[in-house]
């Protein structure tokens, strides 16, 4: 005995799945070299803090099929950024607007 209904059975049809756009990664990526680069030349220590905490987030958020190249350079660059700035000032960081 057929229990179906032949009007209601529909044959499936995947849906044509958009490429979101996020651009947080490369955003992130961007705010982190700019800070690091910052730190570096203007030997300012939070600002090399923000090119680590971006540079994470981008390397977060990226996805599988992107170049971990440029996330990578990012995360060495920020980190390289922390070292340098408390080598060449070892005393702790103090913050501008909390004074």
């Amino acid at each position: 005995m057929e229990n179906r209904r032949q009007a209601r059975i529909h044959r499936f049809r995947p849906a044509l799945i958009t490429q979101v756009d996020d651009a947080l990664p490369e955003y992130m990526n961007l705010i982190g070299m700019i800070c690091s680069m910052c730190a570096l030349m203007l030997k300012i220590k939070w600002c090399a803090w923000i090119a680590i905490f971006a540079a994470i987030v981008g390397f977060a958020n990226s996805r599988a099929s992107e170049d971990t190249k440029q996330v990578l350079s990012s995360l060495m660059l920020s980190i390289s950024a922390v070292v340098i700035t408390y080598m060449q000032n070892p005393t702790p960081m103090t913050i501008p607007f909390m004074n």
